[in-house]
């Protein structure tokens, strides 16, 4: 019998959420960098097998919103505890188990499987890795509980053989051949906007969105001219840098990433544009994707 479902990823920002689903997919589906909030859309990748479909999902960090951008990713948080076949709630050894108690309060009335996965177990020891296991069993006392690390890959196949023993008898939901649920478009942006956190400092990554008006793709190659958005002029000449050399960088960079990503040569162009206070927009949030109601 053929075995498909949900299963939704969910935890705190920065436990390693998007590292632990692309391993799990085997493609590069989420961004992983060490800033928190990296995440902000829900990215599903699947995983095809002859006997099962796991459709994967990947959410923003849980945090409390400070601005309507986050309240729209703990939107998306939250939509992974209704609609899952199993939940991986992903913690480390290093933030307290009792952050965001509300949250793990909901995880608890749920009525499917919980997967409570401890990470970045190798930055432990056993006495350490015991005593977190017992705090985390008396606050998610159903849950099933498995330390792994996904940086190092360990235990990563236990959960995935886990995962295959709770799913439900199912048809596949996808064409067998899909990895995603997200358009092409939608992972330039991702990798344009990875690039930003990885080479900006401070407050700049979190302002920054951007949205692709041109891809034509043709057999060997793909054109590109996409838009990164900032709320102020200071932060538009801060990503631009001195005669571009910063942007430069970044277009560079995202293009070696999207023609590992696409398997084609890749054209871009990047243009820098201020949306002031896109963050607390309903509109323009609407309008780069944040648009999902409770």
């Amino acid at each position: 019998m053929h075995k498909a479902g949900f299963v939704n990823i969910v935890g705190n920002p920065n436990v390693g959420k998007s590292t632990l689903m692309n391993l799990l997919v085997g493609e590069r589906i989420s961004i992983a960098t060490f800033k928190a909030q990296t995440t902000r859309h829900r990215i599903m990748g699947i995983l095809n097998t002859d006997e099962a479909q796991i459709v994967f999902s990947d959410t923003p960090g849980v945090l409390k919103p400070n601005y309507k951008l986050q309240e729209a990713m703990l939107r998306f948080s939250r939509s992974a505890l209704r609609d899952a076949d199993v939940l991986l709630y992903v913690t480390d050894m290093i933030e307290t188990p009792e952050k965001n108690m509300e949250f793990i309060e909901e995880v608890n009335k749920m009525d499917v499987p919980v997967l409570v996965l401890i990470n970045k177990i190798d930055l432990s020891n056993q006495a350490e890795l015991t005593k977190r296991v017992e705090q985390l069993h008396a606050l998610l006392p159903n849950a099933e509980i498995l330390p792994i690390s996904a940086l190092a890959k360990f235990n990563v196949d236990m959960v995935l053989k886990r995962i295959m023993q709770l799913l439900p008898d199912s048809p596949p939901y996808f064409d067998k051949d899909q990895l995603t649920d997200k358009p092409a478009r939608f992972f330039v942006t991702e990798i344009i906007r990875e690039k930003i956190l990885l080479y900006y400092d401070k407050e700049i990554p979190y302002v920054v969105e951007s949205a692709v008006e041109l891809f034509k793709e043709t057999d060997n190659s793909i054109y590109i001219s996409a838009n990164i958005f900032v709320e102020r002029e200071s932060q538009k000449g801060i990503i631009i840098g001195h005669e571009g050399s910063a942007l430069k960088k970044v277009a560079t960079e995202a293009r070696k990433e999207l023609e590992k990503f696409f398997g084609k040569k890749i054209f871009i162009e990047l243009l820098v544009k201020v949306n002031k206070d896109w963050r607390n927009s309903d509109r323009k949030l609407r309008m780069f994707g944040y648009n999902q109601k409770d």
